[in-house]
């Protein structure tokens, strides 16, 4: 199914779909309130922009420059072309340490690369340890928000998910008790785990070092109980100097959830004595899409989740319906370029609004390019026959002014003396929940000459 039609099964439940819309405007006002609170926020938004820009045109110099300081502090860094060299790396290093019980924390990549089904195929068991992901992977679903991973389940439903897979009490959907049950099961899987896999939020070139941020601890809890410590990247998460992590650490944490600061910015350098550290950096694509000079811009992305939150059509057909490991807005232009075929109709679900691009913290023209992604899936690809028909039609109408006036007039007719089962049926979604504005007599043009006439 397209996006259009999974969309339609969300939007059944008109009451869910209310509550997500609210969930997530929610979390776009807290970000409003938040950023207009700092001095400076659009010159922020700009430096960060800028440094992303810099990297991007210097991108092999800065992960040569990050792989040999990492490895000077005692880090095993690997190369992965792709999503399937990532997981074997990762599987690889499991085998030596014959590790069987893996702790995760929140990491999109290893999402993209389907890492999870991977290794479970091995018989190892992958436990994801952020709260929300927990969630999604109990109810063996994949996240619907990069930052919100189980924004699309209520409290109550989270309730019934762990009395079935937890075993706890019926609680109404007590948070107080989910998370402290959640608690409870995951500190037994940190105390057994042989391996901690995080993902990366930014790595330092001049250091060699990362930065993993959370709000709950669990990477450092994983990392810190576990001999062997693996971080998966993608390429583009280099930033130049450690001093620049005070810009982004700024953006990233407003932008997400409102927040000041992530809760923990946690900065890993070296492995800790006796134990081992692995750093997988990955392409799988982003060199191709840094070659599309219309779309590279959108490997300046930090994964903030703004963009979904503030999106209108994210917010009302759920991230599901992208079917893509990144949904919402940025997915829509980083989806075709690995699958076009599959991914066509995603340009194609929004207002072009513009809001995506006003949130962004690095500035990304979101709604230009997935306008211009729109173009290029056109050209390329074979397009509906009555989307086709009807564009052709629209095509000739609005290039004769005197058709189009008489579109105009019979339109303006029709709507105005019409029965109202006419309009108003499974043809016009616009009416289902909403009436159309007051018909007026008249167009613009009509009006103009008239008031020029008499005045």
């Amino acid at each position: 199914m397209n996006h259009a039609e999974k969309a339609e099964v969300f939007n059944k439940d008109e009451a869910k779909v209310n509550w997500h819309d609210k969930a997530l405007w929610y979390v776009r006002e807290k970000r409003d309130t938040s950023a207009h609170k700092v001095q400076g926020w659009e010159y922020l938004r700009e430096l960060g922009s800028g440094i992303k820009a810099n990297v991007l045109s210097n991108l092999d110099e800065y992960l040569v420059q990050f792989e040999s300081n990492a490895q000077k502090n005692g880090v095993i860094v690997h190369w992965a072309s792709n999503a399937e060299e990532h997981n074997k790396i990762v599987g690889s290093i499991l085998d030596k340490h014959q590790a069987k019980k893996v702790v995760k924390s929140k990491s999109m990549l290893t999402e993209e690369c389907h890492l999870n089904p991977f290794l479970e195929k091995k018989g190892i068991e992958v436990i994801d340890t952020d709260l929300g992901e927990r969630i999604v992977q109990l109810a063996e679903e994949p996240p619907s928000h990069i930052v919100l991973p189980a924004i699309h389940k209520t409290k109550e439903e989270v309730d019934v998910l762990f009395q079935e897979h937890l075993g706890t009490k019926p609680s109404q959907g007590n948070p107080e008790y989910l998370v402290s049950e959640a608690r409870k099961h995951l500190r037994d899987k940190f105390l057994k785990a042989d391996v901690a896999i995080t993902g990366v939020n930014f790595a330092v070139a001049d250091t060699g070092g990362f930065v993993v941020c959370t709000n709950e601890g669990n990477a450092d809890m994983g990392v810190h109980l576990s001999k062997v410590h693996i971080a998966c990247m993608g390429i583009e998460k280099i930033i130049p100097q450690e001093k620049h992590l005070g810009v982004f650490l700024r953006l990233l944490a407003r932008s997400a959830t409102g927040q000041p600061i992530t809760t923990y910015s946690s900065h890993f350098n070296k492995p800790e004595e006796g134990k081992e550290m692995h750093i997988v950096i990955v392409d799988n694509g982003r060199t191709e899409q840094l070659s599309r000079e219309d779309f590279r811009a959108s490997l300046h992305c930090i994964r903030c989740g703004a963009c979904m939150n503030t999106c209108p059509i994210y917010r009302r057909s759920g991230g599901h319906s992208y079917d893509y490991a990144i949904p919402g807005p940025i997915g829509s232009i980083l989806s075709p370029g690995k699958d076009m075929k599959k991914h066509s109709s995603l340009p194609f679900a929004s207002t072009l609004c513009g809001s995506c691009s006003n949130v962004c913290p690095v500035k990304i023209n979101i709604h230009e390019q997935l306008y211009k992604w729109r173009q290029v899936i056109v050209k390329e690809q074979k397009q509906p026959i009555i989307k086709k028909s009807i564009l052709k039609v629209a095509g000739v109408v609005l290039s004769k002014p005197n058709l189009y006036a008489i579109a105009g007039k019979s339109a303006r007719f029709a709507l105005k003396h019409a029965p109202k089962f006419m309009i108003y049926n499974k043809l016009n979604a616009w009416g289902k929940a909403r009436d159309l504005p007051e018909i007026k007599n008249e167009n613009f043009d009509e009006w103009f000459k008239k008031r020029n006439k008499d005045g």
